[in-house]
């Protein structure tokens, strides 16, 4: 089995390992780390441009375990995220890692960002190396050691 068919199977298992929490995954925390976690993973290589934030923001309303909040919500907070994150990339990233720490509180909730994190990342059909760099850190503010994600 080549690398990619390797990942692909380990994105379905963990959006389907999301789908299973996904009643446990209706907290502002959640919501907000989330839309922080799909801006850095989004703005990885320290830009955005209109087509990819096009493509993040529609994955982020067709996915099943964020359809727990209004899509025009999340879509705001994603927006917000990567604005920050496109006006100054260092500065922008310092606000949207603490974002995303917030949801450090419920194991699940971590567990899962890091999850949308990956899923998204992975979307493109390449989880490349910028992505999986800014999904390693999220994974330090949220205490969870990047190892268990194979990261």
């Amino acid at each position: 089995m080549g690398l990619w068919d390797r990942f692909k199977d380990s994105a379905q298992q963990m959006q389907g390992q999301l789908m299973a929490k996904k009643n446990e995954l209706k907290s502002g925390a959640f919501r907000d780390a989330s839309m922080a976690m799909c801006a850095l993973v989004a703005a990885a290589d320290g830009s955005i441009d209109p087509s990819e934030r096009q493509r993040v923001a529609q994955l982020i309303a067709t996915n099943d375990v964020l359809q727990n909040f209004p899509p025009e919500d999340l879509h705001r907070r994603f927006e917000e995220n990567v604005n920050k994150l496109t006006a100054d990339f260092a500065l922008g990233k310092v606000g949207v890692m603490q974002e995303i720490g917030k949801a450090k509180k419920k194991p699940t909730e971590a567990w899962a960002v890091v999850q949308i994190g990956i899923v998204i990342g992975g979307a493109d059909g390449h989880f490349d190396e910028n992505e999986r760099a800014v999904v390693k850190e999220a994974c330090f503010a949220l205490d969870i050691p990047p190892a268990q994600f194979d990261l």
